[in-house]
């Protein structure tokens, strides 16, 4: 074996077992051998939380609306999946909401917007609806007469 394989070698084990660890920490995989389980339980609550805060800011009537319980609600619905931004994971968790019949009014209509000015097949990025985009540069035109 020459060094440069040797090297190879060692990259590919070291990127098989970060990405081992990265699924542990936010996709629901498990413990990879070597760590211990009750701090990365913790670790990967910490990470929960702060995903849940990030959605709150892109969400705040969903977040409000469940109030001290939004970090747990988030977390129903968010934990062992991998993040996908702020956005697409309070609609995931606005949509379950309201699948079960547990979305308040405000949040409800903040999801009618959203649901409104784009399409969220809940795989990829939301993208604008073409009507909403037009309809606002024809706004923005006739706000600058």
């Amino acid at each position: 074996m020459t060094p440069a394989s040797g090297g190879a070698d060692e990259r590919s084990g070291l990127a098989a077992r970060q990405a081992e660890l990265v699924a542990a920490l936010v996709a629901g995989g498990t413990v990879p051998p070597g760590f211990d389980a009750t701090r990365l339980d913790a670790t990967r609550r910490a990470l929960v939380r702060k995903r849940a805060g990030e959605a709150a800011k892109a969400w705040p009537l969903l977040a409000a609306s469940c109030g001290g319980d939004w970090p747990r609600a988030f977390a129903a619905h968010r934990a062992g999946h991998e993040p996908v931004g702020a956005l697409r994971d309070g609609w995931d968790v606005a949509r379950a909401l309201q699948r079960r019949g547990e979305l308040s009014a405000g949040a409800a209509a903040e999801l009618a917007e959203r649901e409104f000015a784009f399409r969220y097949d809940g795989q990829g990025d939301p993208r604008p609806r073409r009507g909403v985009r037009f309809r606002r540069s024809v706004a923005k035109l006739l706000a600058r007469r």
